[in-house]
């Protein structure tokens, strides 16, 4: 029986990614199994703390190798905020290499006066692959929940699919390219646009 595979790594609510897959209809299988994720028809990579650590817990875990080629095999991927800085090759965080699977780098947001950082609450998504099959039956600019003091900064931009802003910066929020989606922002903590994000993804992995 298929399945869709949240990765454990030590780093993160799974609990809150899970309850929002359920709410989308699946039954997640949460593994740090390199046999589940080869046998898994989704994967989902959760994430919240910080670059180095979750990069040690994975190679750790020996889940460098099963998660790429999983990528590779054209299995619908969902990296979620920490899961999605990870999937680059470094971070200004930290000192460990990423995962290498998208050309760029992870940065910090620069001061400005009266920005708040980290980036926490509710902010509105600009879409700029609108036609991505994960935002379907969303508005035009729907409010998710955001929690992070860094950014992605893809060196291919037409990988971006979405943008936020926050004070003057406009940064990625949303990474779409072949089988991988990966958001900056919480789907499981954003509310009905949220649910129906996980859903979005639900519909990838078992049409």
């Amino acid at each position: 029986m298929s399945f869709i595979a949240v990765i454990d790594y030590d780093m993160g609510n799974l609990h809150s990614a899970c309850k929002g897959l359920e709410k989308a209809g699946v039954t997640p299988k949460v593994t740090d199994s390199a046999e589940d994720i080869a046998q898994a028809a989704g994967i989902v990579l959760p994430g919240v703390g910080s670059f180095d650590p979750a990069m040690q817990h994975l190679r750790s875990r020996n889940l460098v190798d099963p998660i790429k080629d999983a990528i590779a095999a054209k299995k619908p991927f969902l990296g979620i905020c920490l899961g999605l800085q990870i999937l680059f090759d470094a971070s200004e965080e930290g000192e460990e290499p990423g995962l290498g699977i998208i050309p760029g780098m992870v940065r910090r947001f620069h001061s400005e006066p009266d920005l708040t950082i980290p980036h926490m609450g509710w902010n509105q998504l600009e879409f700029t692959q609108p036609n991505l099959s994960l935002w379907q039956g969303l508005e035009t600019h729907p409010y998710v929940y955001f929690v992070h003091s860094y950014y992605v900064d893809p060196i291919d931009n037409n990988m971006t699919a979405a943008t936020v802003t926050h004070g003057t910066q406009t940064v990625t929020a949303a990474i779409a390219f072949d089988n991988l989606i990966a958001v900056q922002f919480h789907p499981e903590k954003s509310s009905d646009d949220g649910l129906k994000i996980l859903s979005n993804f639900v519909s990838l992995v078992t049409k």
